[in-house]
């Protein structure tokens, strides 16, 4: 039987639905209840979904809001910070349907003229910005690109990606990543995010390094690299050369370089959907090297044993985890 088409009205009624559960969902004080009330409503129609789906995009905009120099609400008292994002999502939402409105928050520099998001989720992809940056994302990535009146900003969910900025002195790019952020004017550098770790690597140009610990931030130069993990005062500094194997994924490889599998795995890891675990400290010392095709890195996991003194187990949470092979006792 075919479903009538939604009334203008109900169209509207499903919209505004969509926002608030995803406000709720996303509030500290959201309770189990509402989360089933929302899962009846979100499958009741393709429609709910859809507009959900969307509804979470906007949330994206919304996480790229300046942290500082907000506009006072017109109440005495500004919302507590936790309820900020509430606030954001709501204008953001408001705006899709109110052109004025859209064009004031453009000109105060906290809603963006563009939104934009990308992933690599079956193999390397190149997109072009709509500033002209190009950028390089490895398998798994997962980019998002807004562009605010003041500055350009990207946020790297996850995943690694090679910036090439096109140059705007006046308008600067700033990529967050983990608990930091990267602040360019036009250059070329390399960004890795696994979990909580970060590694930015510098080829071109001139970077500033800030930890959301911290506020005096790194410049770096070319043939440098930053990484930094949450909670970090300073981001740590190390040199790097131009053709360092970090680099390698950009033509499809991954390369250890005679690492500690303790070293190794977050770079194995960012290619699995559930990551390889460590049995011990010990297992993390054993060490590795090899050039592997950045697809086939299952196979690569599963392998290790003919390679390594290391076998292959499973935890309750169906993680595979290395272990040492024992050495056995000299005889006496």
């Amino acid at each position: 039987m075919t479903q009538q088409p939604f009334s203008e009205a109900e169209y509207d009624a499903v919209t505004d639905a969509a926002a608030h559960w995803c406000m709720r969902l996303h509030a500290f004080d959201c309770t189990e209840a509402e989360r089933q009330a929302f899962e009846q409503w979100h499958d009741a129609h393709p429609l709910h979904a859809f507009e959900y789906a969307a509804m979470l995009e906007i949330w994206d905009v919304a996480d790229h809001l300046p942290r500082t120099g907000q506009p006072s609400p017109p109440v005495a008292l500004a919302p507590p910070p936790s309820r900020w994002r509430n606030y954001a999502v709501a204008a953001a939402i408001s705006l899709v349907a109110l052109p004025l409105a859209a064009f004031t928050g453009w000109e105060a520099g906290w809603l963006p003229s563009s939104y934009e998001h990308y992933d690599a989720e079956d193999g390397l992809r190149q997109v072009t910005l709509a500033d002209g940056s190009v950028v390089e994302l490895n398998l798994g990535t997962e980019l998002v690109y807004s562009n605010y009146k003041n500055e350009r900003r990207a946020t790297l969910k996850k995943g690694e990606a090679f910036f090439k900025i096109s140059h705007d002195r006046q308008h600067p790019f700033v990529v967050r990543a983990g608990a930091g952020q990267i602040r360019v004017t036009g250059t070329q550098f390399n960004v890795w995010k696994y979990d909580d770790q970060v590694r930015v690597m510098l080829l071109e140009g001139s970077v500033k390094i800030t930890s959301d610990a911290s506020h005096s931030g790194l410049n770096l130069t070319p043939g440098m690299q930053a990484s930094y993990n949450r909670g970090d005062a300073q981001p740590q500094l190390q040199a790097f050369s131009p053709h360092d194997p970090a680099l390698a994924w950009r033509t499809g490889k991954l390369i250890l370089d005679n690492l500690a599998l303790a070293d190794a795995l977050p770079l194995i890891n960012r290619y699995l959907s559930k990551p390889v675990m460590l049995a011990d400290t010990g297992t993390g010392n054993i060490r590795i090297g090899g050039i592997y095709d950045i697809h086939e890195v299952t196979h690569l996991v599963s392998s290790l044993p003919k390679v390594l003194p290391v076998y292959l187990t499973q935890n309750q949470d169906g993680n595979t985890v290395l272990n040492s092979i024992p050495r056995k006792a000299p005889k006496i």
